[in-house]
């Protein structure tokens, strides 16, 4: 069986359009993102409810890093309490033991992880150290930040 000029040129043309179909997932393979950052900006002290808190307050000092698509709201995803259109990623903080202090569930954009925070009675010893967690719940991908101290 003999191929004729157009057919070769046909199944060359046929094997490079597979060739690029098949290679054409590379381009949407997930990015890798660095851990976050975690740092400690500061004590608040509030009233709320006639009690005295104090608010630790932190910030991801790398947050430009994750791109604002993994806080889009995310209906298609399980809701936050009643909140169905709650975000891709969501934000643990921690103490130093892997007691969950506070939770974020709707950031937005990366710009909310420059207000993380959680608070104690002013009374109440804060742990020494806490870090955070996001969990980009589309992928089931994790990123642990550095641990960070509770004081100036």
């Amino acid at each position: 069986m003999r191929f004729s000029i157009s057919k070769k040129a046909a199944a060359l043309v046929a094997g490079l359009v597979l060739m690029a179909l098949s290679t054409g997932g590379a381009s949407t393979a997930r990015r890798v993102l660095p851990n976050p950052v975690l740092v400690f900006m500061g004590p608040e002290y509030v009233e709320i409810s006639g009690k005295q808190w104090t608010r630790y307050r932190y910030a991801v000092d790398n947050s430009a890093a994750y791109p604002n698509e993994l806080f889009a709201a995310s209906p298609d995803l399980p809701p936050c309490g009643a909140n169905t259109k709650a975000s891709r990623t969501w934000v643990d903080i921690y103490d130093q033991t892997g007691k969950r202090l506070n939770g974020f569930c709707a950031l937005g954009n990366h710009d909310g992880l420059g207000k993380l925070w959680f608070a104690m009675e002013r009374d109440v010893i804060p742990p020494s150290w806490i870090y955070i967690e996001l969990n980009d719940r589309k992928t089931a991908t994790k990123y642990k930040s550095s641990l960070a101290e509770t004081t100036d």
